[in-house]
């Protein structure tokens, strides 16, 4: 029981850590508004899909985490 409090302590810090570089990132960096992200306005709807925003952070996450499975063994 004692790991799974460590682990969730760990996962929480990480979220609060990713959820302040998103913000800090969205307010200086065009990220989430970049060129093949659909943006759809009409009267009262408005539809964000953030297709170009996902690739981009999928990419980055990806060769981070190679990178750190490649440092562990």
């Amino acid at each position: 029981m004692l790991q799974l409090s460590k682990v969730l302590i760990v996962l929480g810090l990480i979220i609060t850590i990713v959820g302040v570089i998103t913000y800090l990132v969205g307010r200086f960096t065009p990220l989430g508004r970049l060129p093949g992200d659909i943006v759809i306005k009409r009267e009262r709807f408005v539809l964000y899909f953030p297709i170009a925003t996902s690739l981009l952070i999928s990419g980055i996450l990806t060769l981070i985490f190679l990178i750190i499975s490649k440092l562990g063994k």
